[in-house]
């Protein structure tokens, strides 16, 4: 499994795989931008900034993304071969011959192949958005975001918690904390295993619904647009 990891023809495997996802959210965004310009006869200005996007540091996130996908997907291998052998050592333990254990190993690879993948798949899509978004925000200084949730009976609790809560890009909160449940560390929106939620950048303060929800230092308090304005820092857009 290792070696078949470091074979350069997985590597280029992983690169091709993770370059189409992470062009495929990118495209898609530049799609649905363009399809809104359209409406307002400004698809064409838009189509040449999306493409001029892509010369600015958010190209290099795109770079970013795609590798640091490639190694997720490289790490396949060797983590079911890892989850294997502990497999081997309990079951040997518990006194199962050889010959019955590689027969369960048989029968359960492909089964703990299509999870390990479409976890990848799902959280890493995720991820990859959310990093795409956060470099579009950091180049236009967008310093604050709207946790918005999928607003489905999937959602967990502790992201329901965060539904339309306004973030600030350097202050991740801890949602599970929030709410009294283990803490799995601070992140944001997309950034955790198997999540749908996205930040959506606040670019004008007439996009929020007042009073809204606001995240600071570890809590949750709701503010009004006047007391908002006094933390919150205008977009530079060029």
């Amino acid at each position: 499994m290792r070696a078949a990891t470091e074979d350069p023809w997985f590597k280029r495997y992983a690169e091709a795989t993770a370059m189409k996802m992470v062009t495929g959210i990118f495209s898609n965004a530049g799609r649905t931008w363009r399809q809104a310009a359209n409406v307002n006869s400004k698809g064409a200005t838009l189509h040449k900034a999306l493409i001029r996007e892509l010369e600015t540091p958010i190209g290099g996130a795109v770079s970013t993304e795609v590798q640091r996908n490639a190694e997720y997907i490289r790490s396949v291998p060797a983590n079911v071969a890892r989850e294997f052998a502990e497999h081997i050592a309990t079951k040997s333990f518990a006194g199962m011959r050889a010959s019955d254990i590689a027969k369960e190993l048989q029968s359960i690879y492909p089964h703990v192949s299509d999870v390990k993948a479409n976890l990848i798949a799902r959280t890493e899509t995720s991820k990859t958005h959310t990093a795409l978004e956060k470099a579009r925000n950091d180049y236009l200084g967008i310093k604050w975001y709207q946790w918005r949730t999928s607003e489905d009976q999937r959602v967990r609790d502790s992201h329901r918690h965060m539904d339309r809560v306004l973030v600030a890009w350097d202050d991740p909160p801890s949602p599970e904390q929030l709410i009294g449940e283990r803490d799995v560390g601070n992140y944001h929106a997309g950034n955790v295993w198997n999540c749908r939620c996205a930040p959506l950048g606040i670019i004008d303060l007439d996009e929020v619904n007042w009073p809204a929800k606001v995240y600071r230092a570890g809590s949750i308090s709701t503010m009004t647009r006047a007391q908002f304005e006094q933390i919150w820092e205008p977009s530079v857009v060029s």
